[in-house]
């Protein structure tokens, strides 16, 4: 087999040789073959189509955690991923626009459209809860499965808006720090033993009765920053503190949702 030297295989890859010694590390493009007296990398040409595809996955910016989930799965899957990426990147760069703007608008004295607050009362209930570090990209991987099994009729939850399951963030993430996500079932608390046997590893939690302040969110604008600028301007104005600990409660189906539908509502609790 005819073997391509590293620095001949970043050439034809258009990647650098300090980049193949990483996607090696990270399992993504093993060499062909390593000298195990120097270590030095020897690549193959049937490699090459492989190694094109990681270089063209990370010119649109994909992470390199989320490429490795992608870059074995058939084409069909491949492209199926590859434009699910994309609307996440779009709808992430609409949101960014959207805090440009409002940047622009309030540094320049302009008026901005904000979301709509609204206040209401939670009872004192039951959750059942499990967290974890993440991502935003591993967030759904997470969500998607639990919402799934405690959203719909195999649990008993408490009636109307305090029943929604929900997402409560306890600190910043992003693509490069991960942070926990806790997700909370409210339950009717008689259940509590019984669930948690069936599911070990969650936990029940008592909260509180209290009052939280809330925005509903419409699928276009699924990853808002205007949205918290929105709750924090009406602290402000209504002299209200809140814990920030942002809960995301999911309404509907974001896949089957239309553009302007209500998907999830971001709420923080109220102090006092």
């Amino acid at each position: 087999m005819d073997l391509l030297s590293i620095s001949a295989f970043a050439h034809l890859t258009r990647l650098s040789p300090k980049a193949l010694r990483l996607y090696d590390e990270l399992g993504l493009l093993a060499p062909a073959h390593v000298d195990p007296a120097s270590g030095y990398r020897w690549y193959s040409a049937g490699q090459l189509a492989r190694a094109r595809r990681v270089a063209q996955l990370r010119q649109l910016d994909m992470p390199l955690a989320r490429i490795r989930t992608v870059i074995d799965l058939p084409p069909e899957g491949v492209a199926a991923e590859v434009g699910a990426y994309w609307s996440e990147q779009r709808q992430a760069w609409q949101a960014k626009q959207e805090l440009v703007d409002y940047l622009i608008n309030h540094l320049t004295g302009k008026a901005t459209t904000m979301y709509d607050v609204s206040v209401r009362a939670l009872p004192a209930r039951t959750l059942l809860t499990i967290t974890e570090h993440l991502t935003p990209d591993q967030i759904g991987a997470f969500a998607t499965p639990l919402f799934a099994l405690f959203g719909g009729p195999a649990v008993d939850r408490p009636e109307g808006e305090a029943g929604r399951p929900f997402l409560r963030y306890h600190g910043e993430i992003s693509n490069d720090s991960d942070g926990p996500v806790e997700f909370c079932c409210p339950i009717i608390a008689a259940d509590g033993a019984d669930l948690t046997r069936r599911h070990p590893d969650m936990t029940t939690v008592a909260e509180q009765a209290g009052r939280e302040a809330y925005i509903s969110v419409p699928k276009a604008n699924m990853m808002t920053a205007v949205g918290f600028e929105s709750l924090h301007q009406w602290l402000i104005d209504h002299d209200e503190e809140a814990d920030w600990l942002p809960r995301q409660i999911f309404l509907r189906d974001p896949e089957t949702a239309e553009s302007t539908d209500a998907v999830y509502e971001l709420a923080v609790g109220l102090r006092g």
